[in-house]
């Protein structure tokens, strides 16, 4: 199945390079009472690398519930004080991408709920895994306060 959806993905990656379509999505910094931050990795793409969970915006879906049906899809958990952090912009996998990124708490015990999540887990600011996506860091860092916004992804 993995290799499925790793065949998948790469298509969609090729279509668009060619298309660059203009697309919308979510990232959500899930964050426990101790300042512990939910990371993912993916069983497609860049599996090897943990990120912020999130994915794509559905046509006439506003953000919040985009956010909210991402983290119930991948982690089979709710969303307790969702709030949007930044909107910024994204050319990486040849689309025009607006990400919109929330910080919320999350309701429930995340845990991976679809194919598409490997592994989840909950890591201290200070015990971030070595294989943290740098765009994963950089929005980290950003959040807490350790690095200015530029508004890129």
């Amino acid at each position: 199945m993995r290799r499925l959806l790793d065949l998948l993905y790469r298509v969609q990656k090729r279509m668009w390079r060619i298309f660059r379509p203009r697309t919308r999505g979510v990232k959500v910094m899930l964050i426990d009472r101790d300042g512990a931050i939910l990371l993912i990795r993916n069983n497609y793409g860049r599996s090897d690398l943990w990120v912020l969970p999130g994915g794509g915006i559905r046509p006439f879906e506003a953000p919040e519930a985009a956010a909210g049906r991402e983290v119930r899809e991948e982690l089979g958990c709710g969303l307790r004080g969702l709030s949007l952090r930044a909107t910024l912009f994204s050319g990486a996998e040849g689309k025009r991408d607006t990400v919109f990124l929330f910080a919320a708490e999350a309701v429930g015990d995340p845990a991976p709920a679809s194919l598409e999540v490997a592994e989840a887990g909950w890591f201290a600011l200070d015990t971030l895994p070595q294989a943290t996506s740098p765009a994963t860091r950089r929005r980290i860092d950003e959040h807490f306060g350790r690095r200015a916004a530029d508004g890129r992804w």
